[in-house]
């Protein structure tokens, strides 16, 4: 079994606890449906937002989704001037038979936009 890197992001609508966790959670979930895995392939999960982001942990969306034995991090994106607003980037490190090329990084809604060349 391979150790592989999975990328993600998504684009807040407006800062707000609930609104994070729902979109946080189905990034997570496409992220794991599109490339087969489950909770016991990740290994670990780093979840970035952008500074404008203060409701709630992205991190947290993944504990109520069930995923309590996986190291999870939080941290700040920098505050580049023009960068979008409202992100939260994910970049989960997996267990999987997947070779690099076939691995799916998932960039939902406006979120497309910052990764073209991988985004799926």
């Amino acid at each position: 079994m391979a150790v592989r890197a999975v990328r993600g992001a998504v684009q807040l609508e407006r800062d707000e606890a609930g609104h994070m966790d729902e979109q946080v959670s189905e990034l997570l979930t496409a992220i794991l449906e599109r490339n087969g895995l489950g909770a016991d392939d990740l290994i670990s999960v780093w979840f970035t937002a952008t500074p404008d982001l203060r409701s709630d942990f992205p991190a947290a969306a993944a504990r109520r989704l069930g995923i309590v034995d996986v190291p999870l991090i939080c941290a700040q994106e920098l505050d580049i001037v023009g960068a979008m607003p409202r992100v939260v980037r994910i970049l989960a490190h997996v267990e999987s038979e997947l070779p690099k090329s076939k691995i799916a990084h998932v960039y939902l809604g406006a979120a497309a936009a910052l990764r073209k060349d991988i985004a799926q």
